[in-house]
């Protein structure tokens, strides 16, 4: 179940305060003595102590439902009992019952999807082209799952345990249901590129297989070692592995995949690219390595890793990738771009004799606010589709010829998102729709927010948890604080907390922002929490499960619920 809290009028990201908790509104008090006067004048009879209370009681209830109705509080007032059937009464204004829904959803880890239905990815049981608002997916009712990734004509997922389970008509056109395809790799993480998926194991191995359930099996297929000595046999499905030039001790960390391309970030913090498309070589600088084309690269496999020689020497921390470019954040808090520039998603100048870039080169994240008042360090980037995202944290410092005495802010920070690329659709999230926004612009919706936090005693920024990027539409999860106690817990159950919040915009084309409408966002929205039950609840926006404790069938587990943005599709998932 989704984390909810009830939704307030007009609500709006632009700097957004954390709700606390407050008193529950007096009780309305209505002056019984005319009550009574106005029951006995009506009725023709002589007041009595027995028809006063019980007008005072019926007039007292009504007016405060009246005013919960108004404030459209009403519709939750009612639910069933934990206990028996009989129903209670639950204060509409106690904290608590923003809740409710939360602590059911400690009982039931589930995936949601929604978006295009056309290769059975959404909903392989359904008949419907598109999914307008976001729909449970049976298959994986009461499973935590270690990653989740969609795409219009398939998915993959890594179970608990370490299996890739896949499914829609990219992955086969007559069985398109969910299953289980490499398996004893322990694998912990997924990448999707165009026709292949790029799976990392908890040792660090590199598994790289056609997403075509048909030439998983018509494939080469490589021989496997065992645990027993001197016995080994062939896999019964077709993978290749890539094999990164390591130092002792090091090993992949991270991977991520564009369309035909996927890096391989180390626990050294060194960036590797190789080929990832059956059909394709990549051809748009996307592998990072200068003058690198299918006519010059070495002999070898296809698809050999390289290493990113240009960010040698800076700790990479962080990769992601678009569908034909890529970033990288480093340790000291710089974005290094490269790849193709056609719609300006490398932040610099697009060139039309020089489209592309295919050496990683520095953003002037410095150039963002100017005049020397703020040095700038990013936090967080994500790119997607044709689109780059990235999180800055602005530090006011003295400018030239400033005194600190005159400065009130010295030393704050301000938490700020920059974008650019492709943005016809939205997909920027600057509230404009233009087709190439080659240098950086602020979503404003997304910077400058602050609440207050209860253990520091102050105001702080909110930052971004991080950004989900599909090739049309965006997601951004808020690191808000979700205790609203300064004492901290690790079970949801036994605590007061709110929800992450949530908020989506781009484009639309197949209901992929689960609005229930076509229409396209350019702005970041909240949208509504989808209803577990066939009654009427109270209208809630959709937040996700922050770090708990929650039951897996007799296993209590630790997991949290994260969002996942593919191409045309949308996904929030329960990850251990």
């Amino acid at each position: 179940m989704l984390a909810t809290r009830t939704l307030r009028p007009a609500a709006k990201a632009t700097r957004l305060l954390h709700p606390t908790p407050v008193a529950a509104r007096s009780a309305l008090h209505t002056p019984w003595r005319r009550l009574a006067s106005n029951k006995s004048r009506k009725s023709g009879t002589s007041p009595n102590w027995i028809v006063n209370s019980l007008g005072v009681a019926v007039a007292g209830a009504a007016a405060y439902f009246g005013y919960s109705y108004v404030n459209g509080d009403f519709k939750g007032a009612w639910i069933e009992s934990q206990t028996g059937g009989e129903k209670q009464v639950i204060d509409v204004n106690d904290l608590r019952a923003q809740f409710i829904q939360e602590k059911r959803s400690l009982k039931s880890p589930a995936v949601y999807i929604w978006g295009s239905n056309a290769y059975k990815v959404v909903d392989p049981g359904s008949n419907d082209k598109d999914i307008k608002t976001p729909r449970r997916f049976k298959y994986f009712n009461g499973q935590v799952l270690r990653d989740f990734k969609v795409d219009e004509k398939s998915g993959a997922a890594i179970t608990e345990s370490g299996d890739l389970i896949q499914w829609g008509k990219g992955f086969s056109e007559t069985d398109f249901k969910p299953s289980k395809t490499l398996t004893g790799k322990n694998l912990k993480s997924v990448a999707l590129s165009e026709n292949r998926v790029i799976a990392l194991s908890s040792d660090g191995s590199v598994f790289s297989l056609p997403i075509s359930k048909e030439e998983q099996g018509t494939g080469p297929k490589p021989r496997e070692s065992s645990w027993v000595p001197f016995w080994a046999g062939q896999s019964t499905l077709s993978y290749r592995l890539l094999k990164p030039s390591l130092g002792l001790g090091e090993k992949v960390t991270a991977v991520s995949a564009g369309q035909e391309h996927v890096l391989l970030l180390t626990s050294s913090g060194r960036v590797f690219t190789a080929a990832a498309s059956t059909e394709h070589y990549p051809s748009l600088g996307q592998l990072g390595v200068s003058g690198l084309t299918w006519s010059t690269r070495a002999k070898g496999p296809v698809d050999a890793c390289h290493e990113v020689t240009a960010l040698k020497g800076s700790k990479v921390t962080q990769i992601s990738t678009g569908d034909y470019h890529a970033l990288a954040l480093t340790k000291d808090g710089r974005v290094f771009a490269w790849g193709d520039n056609s719609f300006g998603q490398l932040g610099v100048e697009y060139e039309p004799e020089l489209p592309y870039k295919d050496t990683p080169f520095a953003l002037p994240l410095h150039k963002l606010y100017g005049r020397g008042k703020y040095s700038s360090t990013a936090t967080n980037i994500a790119a997607g589709g044709a689109g780059s995202f990235f999180m800055v944290d602005a530090k006011r410092i003295l400018g030239p010829e400033e005194e600190p005495k005159d400065v009130r802010d010295l030393n704050s920070v301000t938490a700020d998102t920059w974008s650019c690329g492709r943005g016809i659709w939205g997909t920027l999230g600057t509230g404009r729709w233009i087709h190439l926004q080659d240098s950086p612009s602020k979503v404003k919706d997304l910077s400058g927010l602050a609440e207050y936090d209860e253990k520091k005693k102050q105001m702080s920024p909110i930052r971004l948890r991080y950004i989900s990027v599909g090739t049309t539409h965006v997601a951004a999860v808020m690191d808000n604080k979700t205790s609203v106690s300064s004492e901290t817990t690790e079970s949801l159950d036994k605590s007061r907390d709110f929800g992450l919040d949530v908020l989506w915009w781009g484009g639309n084309e197949h209901f992929q922002l689960g609005t229930g409408k076509r229409t396209n966002l350019p702005r970041p929205s909240y949208i509504k929490a989808p209803s577990e039950s066939k009654k009427d609840e109270p209208e809630a926006r959709l937040q996700i499960m922050p770090q708990h404790k929650g039951k897996v069938g007799n296993r209590s587990v630790n997991m949290e619920q994260r969002v996942e943005c593919g191409r045309h599709v949308s996904a929030i998932y329960s990850a251990v």
